[in-house]
């Protein structure tokens, strides 16, 4: 490995690049640009580069970027030999085989040997069908693939969806599922194995888990009677129970700390408020580790 600092490739634009960034800033690690429109910026002690989400995988697997964060799909795609690190969550989407709502096919099963394919994605649907024993032509796009089948280029597309609206406004209906896809944390093998850079990959990675499970909790204090502790602690368990704090009063009152899940705040409230807790609080987390 160089002496430079570590690499760390993110997206340049499109869906995953926002979300990316401002996970990254929430980690601690702000990208400080030394102009508008650079694509490359400082990373704290690291370096960032800015490069498009399919290509990611290629700079990680060449050792051009020690780390990278793209989607699971490009990593498939890609067929490079990467360490993936940390699903991340966001930009959630399918890989899937879609034909023209007319067509009588309703799955991809069932459709004939010699199948013309439109897409962008020509590994994963060749290697798809190949599961399947069929055997396909592609047709190669590089977007718009939703009009191939009405122009006549393809019979079906092998396609990114996350809901499914764009291809039902063209017409299209899914028949099949090539793969599901969300923002992964991937890493080159070689730097993994290194002792130095794999210490900096794992603290990446821990700070950015931080900040993804912070999102999926509230920190909640409420004044509980002591006397309904039990009653308490089957509603807020925490992590590993309640932290209970004395209240300095009569005795009859106890402090409830505990972490919740965001999802569910509102009705923790309620049963709370059941057992007669008062000055309930709920604020956000902007981190956690368990």
């Amino acid at each position: 490995m160089t002496n430079r600092p570590m690499r760390v490739a993110l997206p340049s634009k499109g869906r995953l690049s926002e979300r990316a960034l401002e996970l990254f800033e929430l980690a601690g690690l702000r990208p400080a640009f030394l102009a508008d429109r650079a694509l490359v910026a400082s990373l704290g002690e690291f370096e960032a580069i800015f490069v498009r989400a399919a290509d990611i995988p290629e700079y990680v697997a060449d050792g051009a970027a020690e780390v990278g964060v793209t989607g699971a799909d490009c990593v498939a795609e890609s067929g490079r030999k990467v360490a993936e690190v940390l699903d991340l969550g966001f930009g959630r989407c399918r890989l899937v085989v879609a034909a023209r709502e007319e067509s009588t096919v309703e799955s991809a099963r069932d459709l004939p040997a010699g199948i013309r394919v439109a897409t962008s994605f020509p590994r994963c649907a060749n290697m798809y069908f190949q599961s399947l024993g069929i055997p396909i032509a592609i047709a190669p796009v590089s977007g718009a693939t939703e009009i191939a089948p009405h122009l006549g280029v393809a019979d079906v597309i092998v396609d990114l969806t996350s809901t499914g609206s764009t291809l039902k406004v063209n017409g299209l209906r899914e028949i099949g599922t090539v793969l599901e896809s969300t923002a992964r944390m991937i890493a080159n093998p070689a730097a993994l194995a290194d002792e130095k850079l794999r210490s900096q990959i794992e603290g990446i990675a821990t700070g950015l888990e931080s900040v993804l499970r912070a999102q999926e909790k509230r920190y909640l204090m409420a004044n509980v009677p002591k006397d309904r502790l039990d009653e308490v602690r089957a509603v807020i368990p925490g992590i590993s129970g309640p932290t209970i704090v004395e209240v300095l009063d009569s005795g009859t009152w106890v402090a409830a700390h505990a972490v919740v899940d965001a999802d569910a705040v509102y009705r923790t409230i309620a049963k709370l408020k059941a057992l007669g807790a008062t000055g309930i609080l709920v604020t956000r987390i902007e981190r956690l580790m368990p």
